[in-house]
């Protein structure tokens, strides 16, 4: 018996979360492109909330197959004329259908619909982020601390580059800083690069040049992540820490900001990656993402909703890489129609798929293999 409970606790923590997260993060991209897609007249004909058999479903009026299927790891909508859930084009049905049936095929639309329909889902991925973290800053607000420097550790990066106790961050690389997280961001995704920083120092405005050290650092968890870091400590007076409170449309606004820069850090740790600045060992799959949920799970309800944002922003961004088998081959693939006047042969597109396939399937046993390593070494 201990050990079920033990089983059950183990799923309760990790596997509740991750479906949760996994499925509210699918979902609505998935329904950014049906939304599309109906208003754009394709018939939909399956949407799936995860691959493999199908555990229940229904019909709605319009004939769609709405579905829960065995494997969460993503999902589908199927569109008359997809050969399958990729989307990859049936041209033998096609040739077969009537005038009518072509009218709601997804092939036969202009590429200009085709390109609004596969572009929906990530799209729908980054309008979710933002609600989630406007509802988060409206229901919550936002503790903030003043980007005062409290202490300066000996040996470390501020102290080579002569920042003192008191100074006030204004400004890295020109951009506006106003709390000390916002100076924490910047600074975590830029080890070893030479920052300007605009401080004030007893009333008198100066630029200091510092380089973050990388580091590693292991949160409460246990995770460990290389970051950057100055090597200063943040001030405890009350006077440097308040909790701000957002009104409906400066939530929106916050979100929105909030979600760009998870962009921006997520898309330059890819091409950090590309270049060889940051290591691939922190890329992680469907098992990490369990792990990561169950861990968040137990800081709350609202810390769990900010990691659905985090992701359904991740699965965006991903979806866009221009991989054919993902959304953004489909808009490379739509790109080169529109530039031709003509689709590419179906050899070419054949030949794409089969690419994206093997790519895509490389880049999952990597991810997964990551998660091993990351286990193992707990």
């Amino acid at each position: 018996m201990e050990l079920i409970g033990s089983l059950f606790g183990s799923f309760a923590g990790y596997a509740l979360p991750f479906l949760f997260v996994l499925t509210v993060v699918v979902f609505f991209h998935e329904l950014g492109h049906f939304l599309v897609a109906r208003w754009c007249g394709v018939r939909v004909q399956a949407f799936s909330v995860g691959f493999g058999p199908e555990l229940f479903g229904r019909y709605d009026r319009h004939g769609t197959r709405w579905k829960l299927s065995a494997i969460p790891l993503g999902g589908y909508v199927k569109f008359a004329g997809d050969e399958n859930e990729a989307s990859v084009p049936d041209q033998e049905a096609l040739a077969r259908m009537s005038a009518e049936e072509r009218a709601g095929a997804f092939q036969t639309k202009p590429v200009s619909r085709r390109a609004a329909i596969v572009a929906a889902g990530p799209i729908a991925n980054f309008i979710l982020a933002i609600v989630i973290f406007a509802m988060l800053f409206g229901l919550l607000g936002r503790q903030e601390i003043s980007p005062r420097v409290d202490a300066v550790q000996p040996d470390s990066a501020a102290q080579a580059a002569g920042l003192m106790e008191g100074d006030l961050v204004l400004a890295i690389d020109g951009q506006p800083i106003q709390t000390f997280a916002d100076m924490q961001r910047i600074v975590s995704v830029s080890a070893d690069l030479p920052l300007s920083m605009l401080v004030d120092r007893g009333g008198q405005q100066l630029t200091v040049e510092v380089t973050p050290q990388r580091r590693e650092i292991t949160d409460r968890f246990g995770n460990v992540q290389s970051v950057g870091l100055l090597g200063v400590s943040r001030s405890a007076s009350e006077e440097d820490v308040v909790t701000r409170r957002f009104g409906p449309v400066e939530a929106v606004v916050e979100g929105s900001r909030e979600t760009w820069f998870v962009v921006t850090r997520t898309a330059g740790y890819l091409a950090g990656i590309v270049t060889g600045r940051e290591s691939a060992d922190q890329l992680g799959g469907p098992i990490r993402v369990a792990q990561i949920s169950g861990q968040v799970a137990t800081l709350g309800f609202g810390a769990l909703l900010n990691l659905t944002a985090v992701l359904s922003i991740s699965i965006g961004l991903l979806n866009l890489l221009p991989i054919p088998m993902l959304d953004g081959g489909h808009l490379l693939f739509y790109a080169a129609e529109a530039l031709r006047g003509k689709p590419l042969s179906e050899r070419a597109q054949e030949y794409g798929f089969r690419i994206g396939i093997a790519i895509v399937l490389f880049l999952m046993v990597f991810a997964t293999w990551n998660d091993v390593l990351h286990l193992t070494s707990l």
